[in-house]
């Protein structure tokens, strides 16, 4: 249950998404005051997770910066918490240090696009997009990288914010005199430059407020160029709106598309060898089982996993209707199943990327009820990787983990085990273990 906040708390939870980090960490402090002395209720932890939310250094609908996002975490009674950012590790640092000083289970990860060439003809989380994936890395221990990783991650932004570049033009021609500087109208968006389209998209409804007013002109503007009814549009700057602008003018079919092509993404193979080597788990994405190539998942999944992947991401959230048995609902469980038997663990979350994104998703339905031991089982999984990596070197991917636990399903179970017993105040003492250990010592130290 979402709390209400005092006026004391309502202005230093707005300063939790200052774009300065020392006020965030200033604020976050006053709150944890406020919660030891009373005034603040933080509930014992429940079972509900989100393990995917993406914050402001990509975009986060809410304007939400990962210290926010721990505190709401825990003041909301999550497991478990994570973040999730296109491109940019930038929350990763933040975001463990808020979560230690709240008591709070949680792991930080990257999402990007990849080019999958085994599935060049079939579109499959990429609306519109043959051959190109959403995908993941879950648990990266830090976010100093160096040499080619850094390279690489530093590769992965920049060729995203050319892309972005690129589309802005084609879009600006369409849309004058709507048009937008990518420095000043999109970039100042962001805290550290990783601009999105779902930025772009709020700096066009801005621009357009500010070139035709909140009157007729500015709906008479959208009506035309997005070919739809203005007064369902939501003006000037509601949801519909900027899905409508995404759709019309920069996904498929749209004056800004341009098909990708091979080199305009990394492959999905050199990708996972770069989240390996940084101690995180690669991760497929899925979105609801009714594109081309997801209608041929298993298939997918065994091109996936030949390069690492260990986890499949899940958007519970957009993929059933309460009291409907339709084909969504039918297809989440199905990759559950399939998730199960082969031994993948499962990531789950609400994204927050888009406006009406739930902050958690409602695990109390009848359709999600069934399915939360699953997820929370792949919380604990990821937080225990997490933290051995972070301490010691003995994460899911590592060597030790490898040699200990050859097949999946057991070094699942052995993971699950820490992560659901470490207690937070207790990670620093899993810096004394190293690659001797035992899993049995491993445990002990854990709190098992």
């Amino acid at each position: 249950m979402i709390q209400e906040p005092n006026e004391l708390t309502q202005t230093l939870e707005r300063r939790l998404d200052s774009f300065d980090p020392d006020e965030r960490r200033e604020a976050l402090d006053a709150l944890i005051n406020e919660a030891e002395a009373g005034r603040v209720h933080l509930p014992e932890p429940g079972q509900d997770v989100n393990m995917h939310c993406h914050t402001f250094f990509s975009f986060n609908t809410y304007g939400y910066s990962p210290t926010k996002f721990a505190w709401l975490a825990r003041k909301n009674g999550l497991a478990a918490a994570g973040t999730v950012d296109f491109d940019v590790l930038d929350a990763l640092e933040e975001f463990h240090e808020a979560r230690r000083k709240l008591g709070l289970k949680g792991c930080s990860g990257l999402e990007t696009r990849v080019y999958v060439p085994e599935f060049a003809d079939k579109v499959m989380t990429s609306p519109g997009e043959p051959g190109i994936t959403y995908h993941m890395g879950v648990g990266f221990p830090t976010a100093r990288l160096e040499g080619p990783l850094a390279e690489f991650q530093r590769a992965l932004k920049d060729t995203a914010q050319r892309r972005n570049q690129d589309l802005m033009a084609r879009v600006n021609a369409y849309l004058s005199p709507v048009e937008l500087d990518y420095e000043k109208d999109v970039l100042t968006l962001t805290p550290k430059g990783n601009a999105t389209e779902r930025h772009m998209c709020t700096a066009y409804a801005r621009k357009a407020r500010a070139v035709f007013g909140d009157g007729s002109s500015l709906a008479a503007f959208w009506g035309e160029k997005l070919g739809a009814d203005p007064g369902k549009l939501e003006l000037p700057e509601g949801r519909t709106l900027l899905d409508t602008i995404r759709k019309k003018t920069m996904k498929q079919g749209g004056v800004g598309y341009v098909r990708p092509d091979t080199g305009s993404f990394p492959g999905m193979a050199e990708t996972n060898r770069f989240i390996a080597a940084c101690g995180a788990i690669p991760t497929l994405t899925w979105l609801d089982g009714t594109s081309d190539g997801e209608r041929q998942i298993e298939a997918l999944l065994k091109v996936a996993m030949k390069t690492g992947v260990a986890v499949v991401n899940i958007v519970p959230d957009r993929n059933y209707t309460p009291g409907a048995r339709d084909e969504k609902l039918k297809n989440l469980y199905e990759i559950v199943d399939i998730c199960r038997r082969l031994d993948l663990s499962i990531i789950v979350g609400t994204e927050m990327n888009s406006p009406g994104q739930r902050f958690v998703d409602d695990f109390s339905t009848d359709e999600l009820g069934p399915l939360l031991p699953i997820f929370l089982e792949g919380a604990y999984i990821f937080y225990a990787h997490t933290v051995l990596q972070q301490q010691c070197g003995l994460g899911y991917v590592s060597r030790w983990a490898a040699k200990h636990f050859p097949k999946r399903g057991p070094r699942n179970a052995f993971y699950h085990r820490v992560g659901r017993a470490l207690r937070v105040e207790d990670e620093d003492k899993l810096a004394t273990l190293n690659s001797t250990m035992s899993p049995q010592e491993v445990l002990k130290a854990a709190g098992v």
